[in-house]
């Protein structure tokens, strides 16, 4: 009965050890780096930290964000409108989506070739899971459908950048 209970008592430690170790070993990325809203709901604050003030609801999962600066478990973003505050980290995904920009319908075209025949037209403000991206295109995938889009057509990637 004794060794049950060392045995457990030693499980429990080492279980214990190794969760703090794993939450300790999140690599920290550099700034400013994509992400996107993760919750249906997300609260933007004022300051890193809940007694600052809320200053925005986010109520759109997938939204496109670009984190600007980290502090411990909150993150200050940038939304496609130019606002910036905090979010705590658990309302955010690792998953990049970018949101259709300008004033009409933007081409989806099958390849990425502005010859290529078009997929379908997606009206500004729609957004969509981005998978690849080089070139000045991305392919952008929404409601099931997918198709490349031009890059200065969206916001959710850098000037440039390659997404393989």
């Amino acid at each position: 009965m004794k060794r049950m209970r060392r045995i457990a008592a030693l499980l429990i430690i080492v279980l214990g050890t190794l969760s703090l170790g794993t939450a300790t070993a999140q690599p920290r990325r550099e700034t400013p780096y994509w992400a996107s809203i993760a919750s249906g709901q997300a609260m933007l604050r004022r300051g890193p930290g809940r007694n600052y003030p809320a200053e925005w609801l986010y109520v759109r999962a997938d939204l496109p964000i670009r984190v600007v600066e980290v502090y411990q478990s909150w993150r200050k973003i940038e939304d496609p409108d130019g606002t910036t505050g905090w979010m705590l980290v658990s309302l955010l995904s690792d998953t990049r989506t970018a949101i259709v920009r300008g004033d009409e319908p933007r081409p989806l075209h099958e390849q990425p070739d502005a010859a290529a025949p078009v997929a379908y037209r997606a009206e500004p403000g729609v957004v969509g899971r981005i998978s690849r991206c080089g070139g000045g295109w991305c392919r952008l995938a929404v409601g099931g459908r997918a198709g490349f889009i031009r890059t200065d057509h969206i916001w959710g990637v850098s000037p440039g950048e390659t997404l393989s």
